[in-house]
């Protein structure tokens, strides 16, 4: 009689575990779909981005706004965010766009410039750059897609995404202030024997200039980006 009571609560017991792992299975199933529902609905949302006027619209309004702010901080010595705002271009439309958004800035503003139209080499390098910059925003975005702790719909104010945007913003201003001094000091004296003394003698503006765009690509940027992917998304 033991043996059959024992037996009997034997098979309750597996009964249990198999209707456990049943209903485990169809959550975790319901879960998977629920999952791929939503991804196709990110899907079909974000079929604005592949409409050519819309990219269009979108990148004439990137280069609108570099430009303005850009006028709109020109009083202000080396504080800027054009660098940020043509960044952003190309992180949110891509390669193509983000070179062009950064031309056509670079392009208006340095002719329109307040404090006059630069030097020819130095205007060179300043389209150069600027469309480049563009660029490099577009590469940042194919980095992080795909990426677990990528997330612009949650939150990108996280160690490592703060991290790698306040060090592009160095490198991007660094490489633009040092490699204008040096196209400044070659127009200026024919050489690159003072190049030394010219950097030093702007080292605080340069620096300002850093730590502005660092702060800027640090604390601005990402709350830029996750506006707009949830507006087009």
């Amino acid at each position: 009689m033991d043996v059959e009571v024992k037996k009997q609560k034997a098979d309750e017991i597996k009964y249990d575990e198999l209707d456990y792992e049943e209903s485990s299975y169809v959550r975790n199933q319901g879960h998977i779909e629920y999952e791929n529902i939503n991804q196709k609905e990110e899907i079909v949302k974000s079929v604005w981005l592949e409409k050519k006027t819309f990219r269009i619209a979108l990148l004439s309004m990137f280069t609108a706004l570099s430009v303005v702010i850009a006028y709109a901080l020109a009083s202000i010595p080396n504080i800027e965010l054009f660098t940020l705002s043509i960044f952003l271009g190309g992180f949110v439309l891509g390669k193509k766009e983000g070179l062009l958004i950064g031309t056509f800035s670079a392009l208006i503003f340095v002719f329109l410039n307040p404090w006059g139209v630069s030097p020819l080499p130095l205007m060179i390098y300043q389209v150069l750059h600027y469309a480049l910059t563009g660029g490099a925003g577009a590469l940042t975005a194919e980095f992080f897609n795909g990426k677990k702790y990528y997330k612009p719909k949650k939150d990108l104010y996280n160690l490592r995404i703060l991290i790698l945007f306040g060090f592009i913003g160095a490198i991007i201003t660094l490489s633009f202030d040092i490699i204008t001094s040096l196209i400044g000091v070659i127009i200026a004296y024919g050489s690159l024997d003072a190049f030394l003394l010219y950097f030093l003698s702007g080292i605080v503006f340069t620096t300002i200039h850093e730590i502005g765009n660092v702060l800027g690509f640090i604390f601005i940027l990402p709350g830029l980006i996750q506006l707009i992917y949830r507006l087009l998304h």
